[in-house]
């Protein structure tokens, strides 16, 4: 119910220009994607699709991110985030991660930890309170990742549901109300450029 409120809060702050729009549609199809992982987790011998469609979730993260933006501006951040999924992953695969789910969890891992990356990356290049918002459901969405991985397949944690639950729709959160007005207006203000610069581009090549 919390993700289908989120789809509905992106679509009522959706701006009506046409980055604004595009940027929009890009969000709620991640919020839908979730929304797809959240149901199939609920049912026994999902939890494969489940992992798809969050997979799915975070590529299309990845290209929501790199609107207007070059592909992992920060490389220090690709390097932390990547170290932190392959710690995270090699915990798992000493940990009992079954055979049959270390392939797509992999790809899993590496997914979400380029979707930190580039969240990151394009709030270390906007700066503002809404882009670091975004770098920090990323990250949260990480934390949460590794908390139900580590509950799953290492060890049961105390109160597992409720921090994997809470640090899950916080990240949410964090990247549904801090994504919207600031890639909406640095998109704005970069075609605005890309307006005014083409004439010039005429001119000199004629």
């Amino acid at each position: 119910l919390a993700m289908v409120f989120a789809i509905v809060f992106v679509a009522l702050r959706a701006r009506p220009s046409r980055a604004g729009r595009a940027f929009g549609l890009w969000l709620m199809a991640a919020l839908a994607c979730s929304l797809a992982g959240d149901v199939l987790l609920m049912f026994p011998g999902y939890f494969v699709p489940g992992l798809v469609a969050f997979l799915l979730a975070h590529l299309v993260y990845i290209g929501l991110f790199k609107r207007g933006m070059p592909w992992f501006p920060s490389r220090g951040a690709l390097a932390a985030t990547l170290g932190v999924g392959a710690v995270m992953y090699g915990v798992l695969w000493f940990g009992g991660l079954p055979v049959a789910l270390r392939a797509p969890v992999a790809a899993y891992v590496l997914a979400i930890a380029l979707m930190a990356a580039q969240a990151i990356g394009r709030a270390r290049r906007l700066g503002g309170r809404h882009a670091w918002m975004v770098a920090g459901g990323a990250c949260t969405f990480m934390l949460s990742d590794a908390l139900l991985a580590l509950n799953r397949f290492v060890q049961p944690l105390p109160l597992a549901q409720l921090w994997v639950l809470s640090s899950y729709y916080f990240a949410q959160f964090l990247i549904a109300c801090g994504a919207c007005p600031e890639s909406a207006k640095a998109e704005s203000n970069a075609e605005l450029k890309g307006d005014s610069a083409a004439p010039a581009s005429r001119t000199s090549r004629a």
